[in-house]
């Protein structure tokens, strides 16, 4: 079963419509808690603490601690470096940005302990950041990129079916002799080779450009009675722009004249699209130290359009030349474009703070406690043909087969949050981390995961508070340039470093 499993990987890896792959599921789910600096400086654990913006995006039923209103605004900075090894390689790369998270307000009644209270949140959250630089590159004397064309086409004896049929891969490869027939080969009876110098080694490049991000919108609502039992639903209303610019290189390595110098496949992606999704919790407040949070996600729904292209370059030498072949050939000029569905997984969150000295007067407080688990189902995501197309059946069975590899590929995994904070008055002093658990399933050696440690200060006085909050992301992930179902292939191993800074400005009203 596992090698069946993998074998659907690899095939869709190979498909010749669709760019949509497994890893595009991860980089929506698989993201770091994003908020107020507060939150952010208390390792992103706000399941059961409330009292914060935050809480909208998180547990909403935490807004219903709030006694009066909130304005936020939080500007951030974000750096990732990676480094990433590649056959024995290591190359350094590097992303920083400039960002806004968390702004809105929230509005709350008065506490009322036969009646409860209530409180509105409008709030606009910057869920996942996409910006990344990867780049890595080493020897190869054992495979080529090329091959992967070859799988693709094996078995395909029309030589004009393979010049044709697949215009964002093999058919850009063929035309411009990076994979070429073998000789003696008959019309509708060909065979093909790689003109790649495999033997005498390879020198192979991976670099990868993203940016953009998933923002949302969350407009929340939340109650309590008799300051025991507090309750909240958010709806969400995410906005995702994505783009990614991919070049990748191989080189004949020792540079004698072959018939092969280099070939190069360069590839442009842009998705967008919204959504919806719900957020709905609760805290029981046993005794007035204790709170215990729990929280449900339902999976987002996404309608998304992506715009794609491709184009290859080879130098044959004094075989062909240099030659150069874009997919815009094969469709008008234009970038292929197509829209389809995609679910995110189903989470569920727990909390358990404890708060020094709770009072109704808050600023009488003298700190907190908090921790969270959340769980995440990530083999639950699925994408789906769009059911506008009328004529979907070829769509509706490349995604039935994306999902099979999804439930293959990933699984469940458990993150972990936890922080704190001590009051001085008008000063606060927090601290915390997070722990992102490895959601592969490791068909390959795929392994991942994330620790962050994170601080910060806060200041609050006469009606307004400052807050600032850093965060230190030690991660690990894979990459593989391309994979090949034949023989084993090579995976990039990456260590992350990440630094964040937020700033939240407030004012009571």
């Amino acid at each position: 079963m596992q090698k069946l499993r993998f074998a659907i990987v690899l095939m869709l890896m190979h498909h010749h419509s669709y760019s949509q792959e497994p890893a595009d599921m991860l980089r929506m789910a698989w993201t770091d808690p994003t908020g107020t600096a507060r939150q952010q400086a208390i390792g992103g654990a706000m399941v059961s603490l409330g009292g914060d913006l935050t809480a909208a995006f998180t547990n909403p039923a935490g807004l219903a601690f709030y006694r009066s209103g909130d304005f936020v605004f939080t500007p951030s900075f974000t750096q990732l470096n990676n480094n990433s090894t590649f056959k024995n390689t290591t190359t350094a790369s590097k992303r920083s940005a400039l960002g806004l998270g968390l702004t809105g307000f929230v509005a709350a009644s008065p506490t009322d302990n036969k009646k409860g209270s209530a409180a509105v949140a409008i709030a606009l959250n910057r869920t996942a950041w996409f910006g990344n630089n990867l780049l890595y590159r080493g020897l190869n004397t054992t495979n080529s990129y090329s091959q992967k064309y070859l799988e693709e086409i094996a078995g395909v004896g029309d030589a004009n079916l393979v010049a044709s049929k697949y215009p964002f891969g093999s058919s850009l490869a063929f035309n411009t002799y990076w994979i070429d027939t073998i000789a003696g080969g008959t019309t509708g009876n060909f065979r093909y080779q790689s003109r790649a110098p495999i033997g005498t080694g390879l020198l192979q490049e991976n670099e990868m450009v993203s940016r953009g991000g998933l923002s949302e919108l969350a407009i929340a609502v939340a109650g309590s009675r008799q300051e025991k039992f507090f309750y909240g639903l958010t709806l969400g209303i995410p906005f995702l722009q994505f783009e990614r610019t991919s070049t990748f290189t191989e080189a004949d390595a020792t540079k004698a004249f072959n018939n092969f110098n280099y070939a190069t496949y360069q590839e442009s992606l842009q998705t967008s699209g919204s959504g919806i999704n719900l957020k709905m919790g609760f805290i029981y407040r046993p005794v007035p130290q204790w709170r215990i949070g729990l929280s449900i996600h339902t999976p987002t729904f996404l309608r998304l359009t992506d715009k794609y292209n491709a184009s290859i370059t080879t130098d044959t030498e004094n075989y062909k030349g240099v030659l150069t072949q874009s997919s815009k050939e094969f469709t008008n000029g234009e970038d292929a474009e197509y829209s389809y569905l995609h679910f995110t997984p189903f989470r569920m969150m727990a909390g358990l703070s404890f708060v020094i000295r709770e009072v109704e007067d808050i600023s009488k407080q003298k700190g907190f406690i908090t921790a969270d688990i959340e769980w995440v189902n990530y083999p639950a995501a699925a994408f789906k043909a769009d059911p506008s197309l009328l004529d979907a059946a070829e769509e509706k069975a490349y995604y039935k087969k994306l999902n099979t590899v999804i439930d293959a590929a990933y699984r469940s995994a458990i993150n972990l949050r936890m922080g704190g904070e001590l009051k001085f008055t008008t000063w606060m002093a927090r601290a915390g981390m997070a722990y992102l658990g490895n959601p592969y399933n490791n068909l390959r050696g795929e392994e991942g995961s994330r620790f962050q440690y994170t601080g910060g200060i806060g200041y609050r006085d006469k009606g307004y508070f400052i807050d600032l909050a850093y965060s230190r992301t030690l991660g690990k992930d894979i990459h593989a340039p391309y994979r090949l179902s034949q023989q084993a292939f090579d995976l990039a191993r990456i260590q992350q470093r990440g630094t964040r800074l937020l700033l939240t400005l407030g004012v009571k009203f």
